[in-house]
């Protein structure tokens, strides 16, 4: 929804009304198309207490331009004008997008977690779909609050200003990058599995670097595109890629000759706060839910997308955690495909899924940067020109991730650093402290406490997390290269 300021006069602030330029109930005299302008030009004449104002839409864009006569007595007073509308995402679009957002590597660590973390480690997992489907929510009341707010960082922006602004988009910049990482990591991993037995030779790569290389290119060109709902393809097949990975998961039980009868702890409390980065990681994606909101049809229903898809995704975390864990016990790896019996026709199909999920996040772990990018680039510059920088941008970035990746390969640790140190202020730290704020004259006493205690809990637990995960990765990359 696109939305524009014009001016009125002879009426106090208390009785300013919000005209609906293209409704039918809206109070327009005229209007007429303009025409020798490439984009279109759109003019309306409005009649608001009894004056005619012009109101000028460029291509019904945010570039709104007001004109007016005012006389000694004008007073200006600002009132909202909905211009129209270029969202066009509905319900199942937005639960096909948040739900492909959220269902990625988290699921492939959710075994070695719980094994690691023991069983009653599960609740974690639930509190974490309770905490962050709660701040998804909260998002969406920042986001309706102001309807200027288009993004993660105007939210930020509105709350504290600048200074929010500049929080919100360095968190959500580590967050990208390092996510990344870790998809590339996952896709290097499972791709050496997959051509287990093939040589190939370049340089001094080895035969899984140049794999993951050709993948990576090969996934490049989605980079270049901008709208959700052209993307939604991408977080439908993420989707059921996950429901593969699953049901082959639970065939090798039954047809692969592997018993699901290994013991899962109950509790192992001290490796308990690495867990919590692989669960926080999990349920990561609040960076592209504001996006998720403005392009829907209907807003109003962003509670409901948000419930119906953090159930969903949690429901299959804690089967395939349960499945994968009584599997293989102890020797689960962090990745749940690369322990699964390398024979079967069901593993092969696994680690293929499990190759395609991270090729296809990289278009909607992209999109906050590239949306900020187009929006700052100069209006001078055309649609096609402002698409191929925005594309030869990221790129860019993604092979530098690329290169890192394919430097630090240790997937357990990479992920359980991004939970611990960026994922947990993005899901539940920022939204609960900016919708306190913004909401601040009238937050009642019982959401202000719950806020308290998950800002509190996410920065304890992120700041163990953190100590933790960096420990094992600094431990892991000593002991690789002393070798």
């Amino acid at each position: 929804m696109v939305w524009g300021k014009i001016w009125k006069s002879g009426v106090t602030k208390s009785s300013v009304q919000r005209v609906d330029i293209l409704s039918h109930q809206s109070r327009v005299a005229s209007e007429s198309a303009g025409e020798g302008s490439e984009h279109g030009v759109w003019e309306y004449s409005v009649e608001v207490s009894g004056q005619q104002v012009k109101v000028k839409n460029l291509n019904l864009n945010m570039n709104l331009s007001i004109e007016g006569e005012r006389g000694e007595d004008f007073e200006e007073e600002e009132m909202e004008v909905q211009v129209g509308s270029g969202n066009n995402s509905s319900f199942f679009h937005a639960v096909i997008n948040m739900s492909g957002m959220l269902i990625g590597l988290g699921q492939l660590s959710t075994p070695y977690a719980l094994e690691t973390g023991g069983s009653v480690s599960v609740l974690i997992l639930f509190g974490l779909a309770f905490a962050c489907a709660y701040s998804s929510h909260l998002l969406g009341k920042c986001l309706q609050k102001n309807p200027k707010s288009r993004d993660y960082k105007d939210i930020g922006y509105h709350a504290f200003g600048w200074k929010g602004r500049v929080v919100a988009t360095t968190f959500i910049y580590m967050e990208i990058f390092m996510a990344l990482v870790s998809y590339t990591i996952s896709l290097h991993d499972n791709l050496a599995t997959v051509f287990m037995g093939v040589e190939l030779s370049w340089a001094s790569l080895s035969t899984s670097e140049i794999l993951a290389i050709i993948a990576v290119l090969v996934a490049l060109p989605s980079l270049w595109l901008r709208n959700l709902s052209s993307i939604s393809f991408l977080s439908t097949v993420g989707i059921l890629m996950s429901l593969v990975i699953f049901v082959t998961v639970s065939c090798t039980a039954f047809f692969g000759g592997v018993k699901a009868n290994h013991h899962i702890p109950v509790l192992q409390l001290h490796k308990i706060p690495s867990v919590f980065g692989l669960y926080v990681f999990s349920y990561a994606g609040h960076i592209v839910f504001p996006n998720i909101y403005t392009s829907m049809k209907d807003p109003s229903k962003f509670t409901k997308v948000t419930i119906v898809s953090f159930s969903t995704v949690t429901c299959l975390y804690t089967a395939l955690a349960f499945t994968g864990a009584a599997l293989f016990g102890a020797q689960v790896n962090p990745q749940i495909t690369l322990s699964m019996p390398r024979n079967l026709v069901v593993t092969k199909i696994a680690l293929w899924a499990t190759v395609l999920t991270p090729m296809t996040k990289y278009a909607l772990e992209f999109t906050p940067f590239a949306i900020q990018l187009e929006q700052n680039l100069p209006d001078s510059l055309g649609p096609r020109t402002k698409m191929i920088i925005r594309g030869s941008i990221g790129s860019i970035l993604l092979l530098v991730i690329l290169v890192l990746a394919l430097s630090v390969p240790y997937f357990q640790h990479v992920l359980s650093l991004t939970g611990s140190l960026v994922s947990i202020a993005i899901c539940i730290v920022l939204p609960c402290v900016f919708y306190t704020k913004i909401f601040w004259p009238r937050i009642g006493r019982p959401l202000f406490l719950l806020n308290v205690v998950l800002v509190s809990c996410g920065i304890i637990m992120g700041a163990f997390g953190t100590f933790s995960s960096s420990k094992s990765l600094m431990a892991s990359f000593t002991r690789e290269h002393t070798s």
